[in-house]
């Protein structure tokens, strides 16, 4: 008789039972579905759009399984991935609805609602396996040291006025910072100064009042290291919603975004080099809007309009040039509803520097109107003369005008919000933060589901072909004990792809290159288990006794075996990126899985089997 803790037999039991529900959902395979969602503020989805949709598909002869909504987006979906390409392309075809409205592929999930309940998901799928965009962008290495630039022109006005010197100005020049200085002596005080406070410039007399300012190299390279840092931190906050985006650095000045499942590049576009921002403007209430329209345009004021909506038509409004607050003193931004008007709004936390600015603004202006501008830069691709230039287009729109009621400083809301969708969006690009530098997309690709549907067949075919010849050989070699390290085998697949699934692991064609490499690996520890049996069985020791040492004395050479391709695995892991760091991390799951089941799942099934055999004959191995 073989002795098997009953504790044993409970965790083997209960660790198969939760790997079989997790991994139950990657059975429910996805469906090709189109994704519309509004574009701009003022779009809704209703019934009215939703029966447009179904109208337009229909007269185009295309069928679907159904149309569903799903919070701020219609979800239709089809059967095959032909059908779906030729809707989305019915659907854009419509102007004036793709106008109002983004129209894009994805993949629809079919998870019944009960395991979706418990966290049950499928696993996530690569861009080489599902399908998606892939996008190279670089910074703007040119605009890193142009912003540095103009922190150090501040911070030399602020330094020269505290310490009383006079001077006529600071202006960039391609040399460097010219400070234009009264006198000699003013220029004497203000190198000692700047040598002082501010170390990371390098000071230089040109003639008898000027200096020539230059930001050390090692801080510009720490700038531009840090723009690349802190955009790679943007882009992922931005994209989060969108898919399970992998987005890495690449080189000096590039960063590479992937997005799988994202088949149209519009949206995706939008958030990647969009950056948004607020601007808070005194209204100009001295000056005329007539004469600006004209051209006439008082100097210290500038003409904006209203955001356009429904019902209310743009119009034009003078504010002053001078911002007393602006994104920039941003802390934090959430969506929210104005409790006195039940209209969306965003509720803004702003620095101690943009308190305070706002503090002073409102202390003298209780009474007077203030102005939110919008700005948003997007990027644009423009054909000319059959060639793409990327560029980008700003939009500055006055979204608010209110009266300011009473004094307040750092916290206030920001409402004239078109809906509680366009509350949300400005609420997450403000939070995210403007890029640190403008980025470029330099390099677009679109791998379409097709493709990855090949590359999955492709996948599964080496991962059936490899598993059935490893059971046919294992059934054939060692029998009954073969059969038993199948069952091994199946369950470490399912333990694999449940760990995967619950841990939101992404798959790629690599990775299965892994769970292959896994499932021989399984073999072969099982071949070492029954080899040790068969060799204390060639001694003289009892069957019983042969298998008691088989799994025991096997036991420190499957560690040893598996730890050495772990540690590789793990090394992979830490240095790896994009296909290698998919390809590590199902190893390293694959490798703890199979310890587990090659040796505690299969121990449990042998003793299960002889757990009342006393005097045993002969093992079948």
């Amino acid at each position: 008789m073989i002795d098997f803790p009953r504790w044993k037999y409970a965790l083997v039991i209960l660790v198969m039972i939760g790997a079989l529900l997790y991994f139950l959902p990657n059975v429910f395979p996805q469906d090709p579905a189109v994704q519309i969602q509004p574009a701009r503020a003022g779009a809704t989805l209703d019934e009215a759009v939703k029966g447009r949709v179904e109208g337009t598909l229909q007269g185009a002869n295309l069928s679907f399984q159904r149309i569903e909504r799903l919070g701020e987006r219609l979800l239709v979906r089809f059967d095959d991935t032909e059908t779906q390409l030729k809707a989305a392309d019915v659907l854009r075809a419509d102007r004036e609805f793709s106008a109002q409205y983004t129209v894009a592929l994805n993949l629809a999930s079919n998870v019944p609602p009960w395991l979706e309940a418990i966290g049950a998901g499928p696993m996530v799928l690569g861009l080489d396996l599902r399908g998606g965009v892939h996008f190279l962008m670089q910074v703007d290495q040119n605009a890193v040291r142009n912003n540095l630039e103009e922190r150090y022109i501040t911070e030399l006005y602020t330094l020269l006025r505290g310490k009383q010197i006079s001077y006529r100005g600071v202006t960039r020049t391609p040399q460097g910072l010219l400070i234009n200085l009264v006198s000699a002596t003013d220029a004497v005080a203000a190198r000692d100064a700047i040598t002082t406070d501010l170390p990371d410039l390098q000071v230089q007399r040109r003639g008898e009042a000027d200096l020539i300012a230059e930001i050390r190299p090692e801080k510009i390279v720490e700038a531009k290291n840090h723009a690349i840092e802190q955009n790679t931190t943007t882009l992922r906050n931005r994209v989060a919603s969108l898919a399970e985006p992998v987005i890495q650095r690449q080189g000096a000045d590039r960063i590479v975004v992937q997005l799988p499942g994202i088949q149209d590049t519009a949206q995706a576009k939008r958030l990647l080099g969009a950056t948004a921002t607020l601007e808070y403007r005194a209204v100009d209430e001295q000056g005329s809007i007539e004469d600006a329209l004209r051209g006439r345009v008082p100097p210290e004021s500038r003409l904006y309009y209203t955001r356009e909506k429904p019902g209310e038509p743009s119009r034009p409004v003078l504010l002053k040039k001078s911002v007393i607050a602006s994104g920039d003193n941003l802390v934090n931004a959430t969506a929210t509803i104005d409790q006195r008007t039940g209209t969306p709004a965003v509720s803004v936390t702003l620095d101690a520097i943009g308190g305070q600015h706002m503090l002073d603004f409102t202390s003298e202006s209780v009474g007077r109107p203030m102005a939110v501008v919008y700005v948003e830069r997007i990027p644009e691709v423009k054909l000319v003369d059959g060639k793409e230039e990327r560029g980008f287009r700003i939009t500055e729109e006055v979204i608010s005008i209110a009266t300011i009621q009473g004094v307040f400083s750092n916290q206030f809301q920001t409402t004239g919000l078109g809906s509680t969708a366009e509350a949300n969006d400005l609420s997450v690009l403000l939070r995210a933060g403007s890029l640190a530098a403008p980025v470029d997309i330099i390099e677009e690709r679109v791998i379409g589901p097709s493709l990855g549907a090949d590359n999955i067949r492709a996948g599964l075919t080496a991962l059936v072909v490899g598993l059935v010849l490893s059971m046919i050989f294992t059934s054939v070699y060692y029998r009954l004990f073969g059969f038993i390290a199948v069952i091994g085998l199946l369950c470490n697949l399912a333990l694999l792809g449940a760990v995967l699934s619950l841990f939101g692991a992404t798959l790629t064609l690599p990775g299965i290159a892994g769970v292959v490499l896994t499932l021989g690996m399984a073999v072969d520890a099982n071949v070492l288990i029954n080899e040790r049996i068969r060799e204390e069985l060639r001694n003289g020791n009892t069957p019983l006794n042969s298998i008691r040492a088989g799994y025991e004395k096997a036991w420190a050479t499957i560690i040893d075996s598996n730890l050495t391709t772990l540690i590789a695995a793990m090394a992979l892991l830490a240095v790896g990126s994009g296909p290698i760091r998919g390809f590590s991390i199902t190893l390293s799951v694959g490798i703890l899985t199979t310890m587990f089941t090659a040796v505690v799942v299969t121990e449990a099934i042998v003793a299960f089997i002889y757990r009342k055999q006393r005097k045993l004959t002969s093992v079948p191995v």
